[in-house]
């Protein structure tokens, strides 16, 4: 069964992108218990996280006994939501009543999105309308922005909704106040009946709705909407957005939105006609119009104008020279996510720079791995390990793209979480076991899968984390060794737990020891095991909510191996013994980029708000490492900024520069040492992308989720030298070896080396 649930917005504006190597995001929630109340059972009169986990669930038997049991209906999480924001958002409209009759308040604003429930029924996804009933409700229970769902109705030529709004705005002398609805959204609202051919809705608004002031414009002229046409983008939240015109209608388009009409509120004041609660102010001097003022939901986004067709940072790329041939290495191990170190990086390997699937130029061979996984292939020698989740009748879905639907599949077809072992030079699969099989014990987001971790070696052991179904170590021919069970391990979004988005953290092998960050909706933390038995060695709780990325091992000469997490707070532990010797923040309310570790410094970056950092930090820090208001470096902190980190692919740093790739394709390349921006730039034209960048022999390979792989030249200027389609769906990060960049798509893994391959010889194990 797939639930399909929508985005906080229309835009999808300061939401999560959606996770997809977690992914994969995104990316973290309020506690949400299994709590069931049996006969006789006693209730705590303080039970408020009860009564919201109740809620989230839509149990509305258990929500009667907690109330009667004395519970606070206004209880709120840690983000200032009520029960109310949970049955608004759910569109269970006998839940609402409910705590509407037993004095829930209508007007609470949450302390992160700067939303009310009424926020939350109306903006839904263009696939999921507003919650009609739950917003009549809340507004005929006043609820003060009741304005908001003003141009709903109208849209839908919902006379009752329409009524009710205006009943809430009409005062005690059956005046309509204008502080509560203006004129102009009247106007509006009229306009839209009318086009609509609503006579009834028509009829029932001309009396009530003044006639424009003298002076005032309601109809812009078509040579001033040309004025506003352009593109547009906001760098915070990584988002492009077109305006245009089409015929003499004004529309708004975000990137892999849908297309908003705009009517006019005024001069340069626009609202959506079809979604109501967003608004754009244009802005601009001597008449020119340099970019706009986006208001929703109780935020504001300025987007400047984009100037010219190219977005880095030269607009005219200075002729490089052709970059020098690489001398071929010893093969190389990538025995893990993103290879040693985590770096990403594989010199020396011989890897092409461009491929053709359709003639098979440049693909040894490409074979098809049963399931759906976002796991990365590992190598040894002659080896290529891989794990998925296989199931014959489930729900294999992935809904790619730029997005913030916080929805989960819920998929309760039996699973077998398999490991697969192919041969590097053929692709054929040597040998699979399966670990575990069952019915999944938790849900994944639209974009994630039931195995995303990607598993580790040392060249003995095998180790792969399938989630709920816990830690697997096995010898590398495919004996099992060892399982670690952890119990359900829930990770969702952490404003509602119920929306479980999927485990993602990979495990990572140092000094004999398995090490493995689980964050999850309640109890997470840090643990290491021995590799040959499966002891636990250490574990370490950690207040985090859920997090998606894998750790990473920071050097120190001095005070011992570092173990740095990235998280709402960024920690660093002692190697040996688990003991926590730092914490950083302010960092992202969701995480999924795993840290980077490059000559000495460690890399931590978020893309969520509440801000999007990135912090180079060096070891051997203790205690708080959180800097002073207005300071971006001091101690162990080299350098800092707190906007422009990336949300789900992992940064690299190669060749001294830090390079990041943004959802929607954003590239920023910094000085690693000093944080100097030297370039933005666009990867492709358009798309979304999770997997992670890796790096060889002076060229950069980005792939996005459409299976395209653009090569960047490594540099301080952005040059792309080629553009590679796969022709599949591809969100995992690839692994380089011995002379093959391998790529995991949704249905295949494919080996691209150098060759001369002829059509049709290409080898194709299915």
């Amino acid at each position: 069964m797939v639930k399909q649930s929508a985005s906080r917005s229309a835009l999808s504006l300061g939401s999560a992108q959606s996770l997809g190597a977690a992914p994969f995001t995104t990316s973290c929630l309020v506690l949400a218990l299994c709590f069931v109340l049996g006969t006789g059972s006693a209730v705590k009169a303080d039970s408020g996280e009860d009564l919201i986990a109740a809620t989230q669930r839509q149990d509305i038997g258990t929500v009667r006994k907690l109330l009667t049991a004395g519970v606070d209906i206004n209880s709120t999480t840690r983000y200032g939501a009520t029960a109310l924001f949970f049955a608004s958002d759910k569109g269970d409209v006998e839940l609402a009543k409910l705590l509407l009759a037993k004095g829930a308040e209508v007007n609470v604003t949450d302390t992160f999105y700067k939303a009310t429930p009424l926020t939350w029924a109306l903006f839904k996804s263009a696939d999921s309308p507003p919650h009609r009933d739950i917003v009549l409700l809340l507004v005929k229970h006043g609820a003060e922005d009741s304005a908001a769902a003003l141009n709903f109705g109208a849209g839908q030529g919902d006379l009752e909704m329409v009524k009710a709004v205006i009943e809430w705005a009409t005062d005690d002398s059956q005046t309509i106040d204008s502080k509560k609805l203006e004129p102009s959204a009247l106007r509006s609202a009229l306009e839209a009946a009318r086009e609509g051919d609503k006579a009834d809705l028509v009829a029932y608004l001309e009396p009530r709705t003044p006639a424009a002031e003298p002076g005032t414009i309601v109809t812009v002229a078509p040579d001033k909407l040309a004025t506003y046409a352009g593109d547009f983008k906001n760098d915070d939240i990584g988002m492009k957005a077109k305006i245009f015109l089409e015929g003499e209608i004004l529309t708004l388009q975000a990137a892999g939105q849908q297309a908003l009409a705009l009517s006019a509120k005024g001069d340069d004041v626009f609202v959506t006609r079809d979604v109501p609660g967003i608004e754009l102010a244009f802005r601009g001097r001597a008449g020119l119009v340099e970019g706009f003022l986006l208001r929703q939901a109780g935020q504001e986004f300025f987007f400047p104008r984009i100037e010219g067709a190219t977005e880095t940072a030269e607009a005219k790329p200075e002729a490089l020279p052709p970059l020098p041939v690489a001398e071929r290495s010893e093969p190389i191990q990538w025995a893990r996510f993103r290879g040693a170190g985590a770096r990403g990086i594989g010199d020396g390997q011989g890897i092409p720079s461009a491929w053709l699937p359709e003639t098979g130029s440049n693909v040894r061979w490409k074979t098809r791995v049963p399931g759906l996984a976002h796991s990365s292939p590992v190598v040894w020698n002659d080896r290529i390990y891989l794990t998925s989740a296989v199931t014959d009748d489930g729900d294999e879905s992935l809904r790619i793209g730029l997005y913030g639907d916080v929805d989960s599949v819920d998929d309760e077809s039996k699973h077998a979480w398999t490991i697969f072992a192919l041969d590097k030079a053929s692709g054929k699969i040597l040998w699979q076991k399966v670990a575990s099989e069952g019915e999944p014990k938790a849900k994944r987001h639209l974009k994630s899968t039931h195995a995303n971790p990607t598993p580790a070696t040392d060249g003995k052991y095998l180790v792969a984390h399938f989630g709920s179904e816990g830690l697997f170590c096995f010898d590398l021919d495919g004996n099992q060794l060892w399982h670690k069970p952890f119990g359900v391990l829930a990770s969702g979004w952490f404003f509602d737990s119920t929306y479980e988005w999927g485990f993602s953290s990979s495990p990572i092998l140092h000094d004999g020891k398995v090490i493995t960050q689980i964050d999850v909706d309640k109890g997470s933390f840090i643990a290491a095991y021995d590799l040959a038995t499966g002891k636990e060695l250490w574990k370490t709780m950690r207040d985090e909510i859920p997090t998606w990325g894998t750790p990473v091992v920071l050097p120190s000469a001095e005070g011992g191996d570092e173990i740095i997490t990235n998280g709402t707070t960024i920690r660093g532990y002692h190697a040996v013994t688990g003991q926590e010797l730092w914490r950083l923040s302010p960092n992202s309310e969701v995480t999924v980029a795993s840290p980077v570790v490059s000559d000495g410094i460690a890399y931590v970056t978020g893309g969520y708000p509440p801000v999007r950092p990135i912090y180079a930090i060096r070891p051997g820090g203790r205690g708080d490492l959180t800097l002073a208001e207005g300071e971006t470096a001091g101690g162990p902190i080299q350098w800092s900024v707190n906007r422009g980190g990336t949300y789900i692919p992992t940064p690299i740093v190669y060749r001294g520069i830090l390079y990041m790739v943004h959802n929607n394709g954003r590239l920023t390349a910094h000085d690693a040492a000093t944080g100097e921006l030297h370039y933005r730039g666009r990867v492709g034209k358009a798309g979304s992308f999770s997997s992670s960048p890796v790096a060889a022999d002076g060229r950069l390979y980005f792939t996005s989720e459409a299976g395209v792989t653009h090569v960047v030249r490594a540099g301080t200027t952005y040059q792309v030298l080629a553009t590679n389609e796969l022709g599949e769906v591809v969100m995992t990060t690839p692994a380089i070896s011995d002379g093959l960049l391998l790529i995991r798509g949704a249905k295949h893994l494919y080996a691209l080396g150098e060759t001369t391959v002829d059509v049709g010889d290409a080898a194709d194990s299915r």
